[in-house]
């Protein structure tokens, strides 16, 4: 154990400190990632031109709080276009069916639950063809215009939540999209983690199902990354409350070399280790784990840094006073909103050792400016470690994935993962249901 812990637990030297630098090796894909069949695999084996085929994606882009209508990022819709345009390329009629938001069954005519309107103009541009949408995911309507495509058409099903089946994996849902095609591409990684019916159910109604471009390329990087990966292995895991993080810490101890914790977790460790923490947020009912952990990971041979100062507020403002205080002497009334500078220099140092590192989780409340230099300063770092020494770096989680964004920085990292508790999952180890029903290679 390293930084504020060190007191207690004593320093501890990584199980894998000898493992020599080379920039120029890479982790290879771990055999999971390689047992199910991808979408060039798909058209290997079946010649696709005219053929049906429904592509899972996620479509549920958020929109502006003034209309309700303006996708105000199109991360997601972009992130769709390299399967899909070899889909049409081979000639393919395109079925893409998606949820949008949480309407729990109800059918909501407009902003962020509501049909799937908003994104066809997107689509159109992106994929360079025209988008033809339908009002339903099922039924005899859908299925007419399913069947009246012709070779290199798209087709945009209606919002699958509208129908309370859809989260329950109900057969009669999966059966009513088996219908439109006779392939299944899922591409919704995001989703993957999920045995919904659209994810996972539809695929025993199809002839083969195949990953996407974009969920091959997860697998291959977040389990390669933590199965196969370059050493030493760093995770880089903050976020606001231990209790959402415990399973992928646990087995983050079993892979990593090293895990740096940030975010408003650490108070909860820090109330673990006998600190006062002032107003900040602490789960008390993890305190005892928190210590658990840190055993664990003493015991394994893994460092586990914790920030060694703060920065505090007497508030939570962006316009609070603020001030840079020692782990171990936070004054009462004041809370924790970011790692402070000392921190980052223990951060940089230990993640320039690093050849493979995982980040998931802002540093601090990053969304205000005074309490984001934490996670802008990470992203910074990882981003100088692919371009100058070719590490692999990924970060996964939807808060740490649009702070790397935030700060211009997404096209400079290995890899972006556009799911949060997907990515979770599959770094805890976990089968991911959307996976599990792909055709065997």
């Amino acid at each position: 154990m390293l930084s504020t812990a060190a007191s207690t637990f004593g320093r501890v030297a990584s199980r894998r400190a000898s493992t020599a630098f080379n920039t120029q090796r890479y982790f290879h894909a771990s055999p999971e990632c390689l047992a199910k069949l991808n979408v060039e695999g798909l058209a290997e084996r079946v010649d696709l031109a005219g053929q049906n085929v429904l592509m899972r994606v996620d479509l549920n882009v958020p929109l502006s709080k003034e209309d309700d209508v303006t996708v105000t990022d199109d991360t997601r819709l972009r992130s769709i276009v390299p399967t899909a345009k070899f889909l049409l390329g081979k000639g393919a009629n395109l079925i893409l069916c998606s949820h949008f938001g949480r309407p729990k069954g109800e059918i909501i005519e407009t902003g962020k639950n509501g049909r799937l309107n908003p994104v066809v103009p997107h689509l159109k541009t992106l994929l360079g063809v025209d988008v033809k949408k339908v009002d339903d995911c099922i039924g005899p309507e859908v299925e007419a215009a399913a069947s009246s495509m012709k070779g290199g058409e798209v087709l945009l099903l209606e919002n699958t939540r509208f129908h309370a089946g859809e989260t329950k994996n109900d057969p009669t849902l999966a059966e009513g999209l088996g219908k439109l095609a006779d392939y299944f591409v899922m591409d919704a990684f995001g989703t993957a983690h999920r045995a919904h019916s659209s994810t996972a159910g539809v695929a025993s109604h199809v002839k083969m199902s195949a990953a996407g471009y974009l969920l091959d390329k997860e697998l291959k990087f977040l389990q390669g990354a933590v199965d196969s990966p370059n050493r030493p292995l760093a995770a880089i895991v903050g976020g606001a409350k231990v209790s959402t993080k415990i399973p992928v810490i646990e087995s983050l101890i079993k892979k990593c070399d090293k895990i740096l914790i940030g975010g408003g977790m650490i108070f909860t460790f820090y109330r673990a280790l006998g600190y006062n923490t002032g107003s900040s947020l602490v789960e008390e009912d993890m305190i005892e784990l928190a210590g658990k952990l840190m055993k664990q990971a003493e015991e394994a041979g893994v460092k586990l840094i914790l920030p060694t100062d703060v920065v505090l507020a007497d508030k939570f403002d962006n316009d609070a006073n603020i001030k840079v205080a020692n782990a171990t002497d936070m004054d009462d009334g004041w809370m924790g909103l970011d790692i402070g500078p000392e921190s980052i220099d223990t951060f940089a140092k230990e993640i320039a050792e690093c050849n493979t590192i995982v980040f998931n989780g802002p540093m601090g409340v990053f969304e205000m400016s005074n309490f984001a230099k934490g996670t802008v300063t990470i992203a910074e770092l990882l981003a100088s470690a692919t371009q100058d020494r070719g590490a692999i770096t990924i970060v996964g989680g939807g808060d740490s994935v649009a702070a790397v964004n935030q700060a211009g920085l997404g096209d400079k990292v290995s890899h972006i993962s556009t799911g949060g508790g997907a990515s979770l999952e599959l770094l805890e180890g976990k089968e991911l249901p959307g996976v599990a029903v792909l055709t065997e290679v």
